[in-house]
């Protein structure tokens, strides 16, 4: 495949290639450009009900994104290290960014985030048996915890205060699925 270096950045690299057309589309090659990404890990940590609670909750975090230009509710996430997997990721994830642990690590079905564009593969995890501790966030990030009853969590869905597509796309599979 005919692949140009167009842009490499600490966490991504964009690349322009060729693609042969589809059969009847006519002769010769297209150029593409897309964005390669290593791929990332959302963690969905999900603290159980205690004594006297009504049900689970969802540890969500509040994180400032440059490129929305606004603080978001999201689910905690990272991009993967290579040749680190994609469980590491998941756990080492939720610690830097939530303080908490996880007992339990189960893998639910990915998905591409944006496959005409970016090669971003999301790998999805359920946490649970969690144990609290001290966060390890980056310097710089501006990140806060926010937990709170799973059923508030579909319902901030559904109002449109959580709009980071990880987020939708892994509380709304959980919550059709995975309970």
């Amino acid at each position: 495949m005919d692949s140009k270096l167009l842009l490499q950045t600490e966490r991504f690299r964009v690349v322009e290639t060729a693609v042969e057309g589809a059969a009847g589309q006519g002769a010769g090659a297209r150029r593409r450009q897309y964005v390669e990404h290593p791929g990332a890990a959302v963690i969905l940590p999900l603290l159980a009900g205690g004594p006297g609670a009504a049900g689970d909750r969802v540890v969500l975090i509040k994180n400032r994104r440059v490129a929305a230009g606004r603080t978001l509710v999201e689910l905690p996430a990272g991009t993967l290290e290579p040749p680190e997997p994609p469980t590491d990721t998941a756990r080492r994830e939720l610690t830097e960014e939530t303080g908490y642990t996880a007992g339990r690590l189960t893998e639910l079905p990915g998905f591409f985030m944006s496959p005409g564009i970016l090669s971003e593969r999301m790998h999805c995890f359920l946490a649970e048996g969690l144990t609290a501790g001290p966060p390890r966030r980056e310097p710089g990030e501006e990140i806060e915890n926010l937990v709170v009853p799973a059923g508030e969590a579909i319902e901030m869905v559904r109002r449109g205060e959580i709009e980071d597509a990880k987020t939708i796309a892994l509380l709304l599979y959980w919550h059709t699925f995975g309970r």
